[in-house]
């Protein structure tokens, strides 16, 4: 019966597709993702604690949003595959990667402006900057649509999996794998380097936000342009 056999090789497809997100997670996962994290790291100048919880909420993003894609690959077939080979990933990165250039503008971070020499910070404001996660989480979940030769062979997979269930099983393990990368050690040293350019030199706060926004914003046009080129 072929049903055991699939059974018994399932672990194995596992491990295989879990190494495979690890290779990319490794190597251009890095390269993809830290112009845009580092840049809004760098931009809030994150604190460990922040620059740890944004990590881990774009890494988030990236994980779900890859079981999803192994799911709906799983049932639509190869045609999503297609489709996402070619400028949708692009154009959804692109706006995600703008919205976040706005959203720093908006939200700078409690750095954007330091307070005076002895004055406390707002007791609520542990409590109103929870949403500051968001953009890292789209972010996270619209990377995971860059066109790659990992993420074809994982669309590849799925679309032959022939159940939702393993083609998100598959997608999940791809995502585990992805999330073992540098950016966990390079971003929080982003926003370190934020707060160091920030210490001492009031006027450069303002500056640098707009910077870091007007590159997030730049990145997100170049991908929607690339969308329709």
């Amino acid at each position: 019966m072929p049903m055991p056999e699939a059974l018994s090789a399932a672990p194995i497809e596992l491990l295989s597709v879990w190494l495979l997100g690890v290779s990319m997670g490794m190597t251009a996962c890095t390269v993809t993702c830290l112009p845009f994290m580092g840049t809004w790291a760098l931009g809030r100048a994150s604190g460990t604690v922040e620059a740890f919880m944004h990590m881990g909420t774009f890494l988030a993003g990236r994980i779900t949003a890859y079981a999803l894609l192994g799911a709906a690959t799983a049932a639509a077939g190869r045609g999503l595959a297609a489709s996402l080979g070619g400028g949708l990933g692009n154009f959804v990165i692109g706006c995600a990667s703008v919205a976040a250039g706005g959203w720093l503008l908006l939200r700078p971070g409690r750095n954007c402006h330091p307070a005076a020499p002895g004055v406390a910070p707002l007791r609520f404001q542990r409590h109103a900057r929870r949403p500051d996660a968001l953009p890292p989480l789209f972010l996270g979940a619209a990377l995971s649509l860059t066109p790659c030769t990992p993420l074809a062979s994982l669309l590849a997979l799925s679309a032959n999996a022939g159940a939702v269930a393993q083609g998100a099983a598959y997608g999940l393990a791809f995502g585990l794998g992805a999330a073992i990368t540098p950016i966990l050690v390079l971003v929080p040293l982003a926003g370190r380097l934020g707060r160091e350019l920030r210490a001492g030199r009031s006027w450069l706060a303002t500056w640098l936000v707009w910077s870091a926004a007007a590159v997030l914003v730049a990145l997100g046009a170049r991908r929607i342009w690339l969308a329709f080129a």
